[in-house]
């Protein structure tokens, strides 16, 4: 797009995109990166997202180094992270992961910490951690057989997708809702503006 730099979005997520969308942004590239999501022995959940999110930029300035049409552009990267007290919930891949997950969510109170992290034309770093609360209904077995029959809950960390039949459970939420869906929007625009990126380029045909 001509009038404006370029943005990178480093990551594949449909969501993500989604959210860039609605806010009148279009990435010139996705660079999902491939980065072990792993928490590290006795990580803490806000050290993880901060941890995963930098390692995501990282990935994605190198493959923009590489690509002359790409290089100097703004990199926008995130990491979602669920967490019930100092215990990470696992991004659920397998039945048996997310039925865990739901089961120990039922009833409860639990954190969704997303971390971005912008790389700037100058390649300079600038994170932020976002947090909400939320609280899950006292799930039945009925339910936690139901979702898991959806599929929604392939790929989410804490085994379920906010924005899909599982926001059905949320019985109280504190917080930023895009964060607990995947990249906090307000924090990710303002951290675009805040370093020059004009975030308001696309509003005029966003209708």
């Amino acid at each position: 797009m001509l009038g404006r730099p370029k943005f990178v979005l480093a990551s594949g997520s449909p969501r993500r995109l989604s959210l860039l969308n609605q806010a009148g942004i279009e990435p010139d590239a996705l660079r999902p990166a491939d980065v072990d999501e792993t928490p590290r022995r006795g990580e803490l959940p806000r050290a993880c997202a901060n941890r995963l999110a930098r390692a995501k930029a990282d990935a994605a300035l190198k493959s923009v180094q590489l690509d002359d049409e790409l290089r100097g552009a703004f990199i926008l990267a995130a990491d979602t992270v669920v967490a019930v007290g100092r215990r990470i919930l696992p991004k659920a891949n397998l039945v048996d992961e997310a039925s865990q997950c739901l089961r120990l969510l039922s009833g409860r109170n639990h954190r969704v910490y997303t971390a971005i992290c912008l790389v700037t034309p100058k390649e300079t770093f600038r994170q932020r951690l976002i947090e909400s609360r939320v609280r899950f209904k006292r799930l039945s077995e009925d339910d936690i057989q139901a979702y898991i029959g959806s599929g929604e809950w392939r790929g989410k960390a804490g085994g379920y997708a906010v924005q899909g039949i599982a926001g059905s459970f949320v019985v109280k939420m504190v917080g930023s809702y895009t964060n607990i869906v995947g990249l906090p929007l307000y924090e990710s625009i303002s951290l675009l503006g805040g370093e020059g990126f004009p975030v308001r380029f696309g509003w005029l045909n966003a209708s």
